[in-house]
């Protein structure tokens, strides 16, 4: 009814795991577009503003900075959801009602995942869901509709199918429009049409500055950004049909967005696209083969969801410290982005709900905790370093890493990540000669700005006035100019060398370890509980005759199976990034590092 196309596709029911999917249907489309839906269809933070029952409200809060533009469209989702007769029941009556992500379960389940990053991240998430509802969402519903509350199916909706969608300038600012009105192909007649109708007030353009999306993966083909008006804006958001893909490590189809209609004859679209038409022109004619074979029938038309891990994105926990010590260390976070990485990386089970077994992706977080900073030595010259080299208090390490280790995994497609910042450091050396380059500096895997940090924190006494020292002959008495980042950086590794470092770095996996294995026991146990295990949906039912067959093996719901994934993938990390921490502590202990 609102113009969408399903060309060589429909959607169905998966499983209780997956809920609906995208499925093939004979008779595929020669040039492989599967479906196609109209932009105006999309659910972004301009509707919500824009929306006559709810947008004044919303733009109030908007203006005032007390919510973002991802609290606006989960608001919209719980509206539209006990609106009688809405124009959305359709697509909003076919999205899940539970979810696989921590937020949802058990307290049984939920304590698998003690001593994990998620853990933590899951209990700071139900508070501040909690919060939300009872100081913005509640009283404001009231005010429009009678509230039965479901705040958190609406948030893991949002988080579990949101796309970063490239919207035309006029989409996100449409006070620009030369013409009065919308030019949507809708048919706002029609009963079961999507409302395009919008309050008066434009939207303004700083405002809408702040919910543009930073990033994409997907390009858009026939738009160019000639004028303002023409220019294409990331924007976070739902495109009903396009959410309903799962994800596959090999997926068959992505997305690209028309602008002009040149592909789909629909301008302004997003169209889904089978796989085999994404190869490269110098492999045409392997192209025009895969052509001849489409999709098989009733295939399900997965898409990647990107490079991401089962570790979620979590806001890093600042503790309650002194007002300058807080005022330092947020500043020292928030160069880096550490204050609220929600967003950065949106990763499986935090954000979707499953999670990959061996996930090639994955990755490992590993942070200094703040609060101990206050209680070293020299704790205010220190934070003045680490803020003056921009050093990391945190960092993630990707499983690819280990490839370029000293002890690699597996074959890699990646170059070393690491290159550019080991010829930083060898531009460094050194200050007077003393530091030679180290012998094992291309074979270190962690970052160059986490292990500045952990040489500044790691600094003994009379390493602390040897750095002075070292900065005030830069100086001058007089203070003539500051020291630079690099100055600054090498003066540090002039005076510690890394084996300091190092050592606080060991002793911060081997507690990562000591958290996990606490409660869960050992890497080892975790794999004798998944080759045993048997999965069962929450409403699955065995037969006597199935138990009886299961003897040997152990019921689990899949929430307590993916738990279990989760935590022995970071069991295996910490395990793997230790003994390359240890080896290199050995290395820089015996070269005088």
């Amino acid at each position: 009814v609102n113009g969408a196309q399903f060309r060589g596709c429909n959607i169905k029911y998966c499983d209780s795991s997956k809920g609906f999917g995208i499925y093939s249907t004979n008779g595929s489309p020669e040039d492989g577009v599967l479906l196609v839906v109209p932009l105006d269809l999309a659910i972004t933070p301009m509707r919500v503003l824009q929306d006559p029952l709810i947008g004044a409200e919303c733009r109030a809060m908007f203006e005032e900075g007390e919510v973002d533009d991802r609290f606006l469209m989960i608001l919209f989702l719980i509206v539209e959801r006990l609106r009688k007769n809405s124009s959305w029941k359709p697509y909003l009556d076919m999205l899940p009602t539970t979810f696989g992500n921590p937020v949802w379960f058990t307290d049984d389940e939920l304590l698998e995942l003690r001593g994990t990053t998620l853990y933590r991240a899951t209990e700071l998430r139900k508070k501040d869901l909690m919060s939300v509802y009872e100081d913005k969402v509640k009283e404001l519903v009231k005010k429009l509709l009678v509230l039965d509350g479901d705040s958190e199916r609406a948030n893991s909706i949002f988080w579990s199918r949101a796309l970063n969608l490239p919207l035309p300038h006029s989409y996100v600012f449409p006070q620009i429009q030369e013409d009065v009105g919308t030019t949507c192909p809708v048919d706002k007649n029609s009963e079961g049409s999507t409302s395009h109708s919008y309050s008066e007030e434009p939207i303004n353009e700083i405002d809408g500055k702040r919910f543009e999306a930073h990033g994409n993966d997907s390009k858009v083909k026939g738009v160019t950004s000639t004028t303002k008006q023409e220019e294409t804006v990331w924007v976070e958001g739902l495109l009903p049909g396009i959410d309903f893909c799962n994800h596959d490590l090999k997926a068959v189809a992505t997305w690209e967005v028309d602008g002009t209609g040149s592909i789909t004859q629909i301008p302004l679209s997003m169209y889904l696209i089978s796989g085999s038409l994404l190869l490269p022109p110098m492999f045409a004619l392997i192209k025009s083969v895969i052509l001849e074979s489409p999709l098989p029938v009733d295939k399900e038309v997965s898409i990647s969801y990107g490079n991401k891990g089962n570790e979620p994105p979590v806001p890093f926990d600042i503790p309650c410290l002194t007002s300058s010590w807080l005022l330092l260390f947020a500043s020292i976070l928030h160069i880096y982005g550490k204050l609220n990485m929600a967003g950065s990386i949106s990763e499986l089970l935090y954000l979707y709900g499953f999670v990959v077994d061996n996930n090639p992706d994955d990755y490992l977080m590993i942070h200094y905790p703040g609060e101990a900073i206050q209680n070293i030595s020299f704790s205010d010259f220190k934070g003045q370093l680490l803020v003056a080299q921009k050093a990391a208090m945190r960092c993630l390490l990707p499983k690819n890493l280990l490839d370029h280790g000293f002890f690699p995994t597996g074959s890699s497609n990646c170059k070393a990540n690491n290159t550019s910042e080991a010829d930083d450091r060898i531009c460094n050396f050194s200050w007077s000669g003393h530091r030679k380059t180290p012998s094992y500096l291309s074979k270190l895997v962690f970052p160059e700005d986490f292990m500045t940090a952990l040489r500044t924190i790691a600094m003994k006494d009379e390493e602390v006035s040897k750095v002075s020292a070292m900065l005030e002959e830069l100086v001058g008495s007089e203070g003539e100019r500051q020291p630079s980042e690099t100055e600054i950086r090498t003066a540090v590794w002039e005076a510690c060398g890394d084996s300091g470092a190092l050592q606080l770095l060991v002793d911060l996996l081997q507690k990562k370890m000591m958290d996990l294995e606490e409660s869960s026991g050992t890497e080892d146990s975790d794999s004798e509980l998944l080759e045993n295990a048997c999965i069962i949906g929450n409403a699955e039912q065995q037969t006597s005759k199935e138990a009886n067959n299961l003897v040997q093996q152990k019921l689990m719901s899949r929430n307590r199976w993916c738990s279990i994934v989760y935590r022995r993938g970071q069991k295996e990390l910490t395990r793997l990034f230790l003994k390359e921490a240890e080896h290199a502590l050995q290395l820089s202990l015996s070269e005088g590092n």
